[in-house]
């Protein structure tokens, strides 16, 4: 499998990687993956995370100008660090590589010095900047907090969903640390891959834990939701034995020693959108996204609860009137598993 220990190089109609990548590679213990066409670079961006991705424009340079415009557009492949090697001095290429999203760019005409200074540049920038969980490899804060950013700035309506497994500490206890591992990987695969095939332009980031955040445009939230509690659902009983897993429990101890029954795990979401407010700042954004996962985690099985405390009565998808409390659950026609968080307000 690709992952940071790899170099992924695509030179479109090259025989085969300079000597001076493979040269580069071998120093540092990585290996060097040439691949052939653009749609398996992106396959493997997607699948994995390798050190760096190398495009090497010396003889198609719209090919490898497109590849990298397509991959930095997207927030999943973004953070893959992109090297553009172009042809001769390189001046008016090196601005079209730079406007395109490379993170470097390398000229033919270089000394083979300063173009393994600019490759190991890219690797220490990588390791600096780049916010990533070491077992998802999903985005951190900092990207997290960047997304939400832009899509203020940008004036999109958007919903915040703030996921966190239910019972996921008490599985740890009994099953151990690699199969809590396990489930984490699950989770992030899951949500990684709906949002990604459900919601354009949607974003995933994992704070830490069994904590996740993902945002998109507000017209996708019901559908991703309902699809991620229930694939969660569908998954996560066969990280249990049988027998937990037909009886729907097993018996753990809480923290006095009593023995009780501990639940399958479930996952809870707590959706927060600028729909009917605006948001000042992305704190604000956090603090009511987790305001709305603690509520959802007081509620039975895998749930979604979106916040929808400043819906005027005649918005479309506002619960009917009579409804009152800061969180008073309301069941959609068209979401069986998601819960409203309604005021009278």
């Amino acid at each position: 499998m690709t992952s940071v220990t790899t170099i992924v190089y695509f030179g479109p109609g090259r025989a085969e990687p300079p000597d001076l990548i493979a040269r580069f590679a071998d120093q540092r213990g990585l290996r060097v993956i040439d691949v052939p066409a653009a749609t398996d670079v992106s396959a493997l961006i997607n699948r994995s995370f390798p050190a760096c991705t190398i495009l090497d424009a010396s003889v198609d340079a719209g090919a490898v100008l497109e590849l990298c415009r397509i991959t930095k557009k997207d927030a999943f492949t973004a953070i893959v660090p992109m090297v553009i090697m172009v042809p001769g001095e390189g001046r008016e290429m090196s601005a079209d590589a730079l406007a395109a999203g490379a993170d470097e760019v390398i000229a033919e005409d270089d000394s083979d010095r300063e173009k393994l200074l600019r490759l190991e540049l890219v690797l220490r920038r990588a390791a600096r900047d780049v916010n990533v969980h070491p077992s998802t490899r999903l985005p951190g804060t900092v990207q997290i907090e960047r997304d939400l950013a832009d899509r203020m700035a940008r004036g999109q309506r958007f919903a915040v969903c703030y996921a966190d497994l239910d019972n996921f500490k008490e599985f740890n206890d009994r099953y151990g640390y690699n199969s809590g591992d396990r489930v984490i990987t699950i989770c992030s695969r899951i949500l990684r891959d709906v949002v990604r095939g459900l919601a354009p332009g949607g974003f995933v980031g994992h704070i830490g834990g069994d904590d996740f955040i993902f945002n998109l445009e507000v017209e996708y939230m019901e559908s991703v939701c309902d699809e991620i509690v229930t694939l969660f659902d569908e998954l996560t009983p066969y990280q249990y034995t049988e027998e937990d897993r037909r009886a729907g429990y097993f018996l753990g101890k809480d923290r006095r020693g009593s023995v009780h029954r501990i639940p399958l795990m479930t996952l809870s979401i707590g959706v927060v959108t600028n729909q009917f407010m605006d948001f000042s700042h992305t704190a604000q954004v956090s603090e009511l996204a987790a305001e709305m996962k603690t509520y959802a985690k007081s509620l039975p099985g895998s749930v979604y609860v979106v916040d929808r405390r400043h819906a005027a009565p005649d918005e479309p998808g506002t619960p009917a009137p009579g409804w009152a409390g800061t969180a008073t659950p309301v069941v959609p026609a068209s979401a069986t598993r998601s819960e409203s968080a309604t005021s009278s307000d």
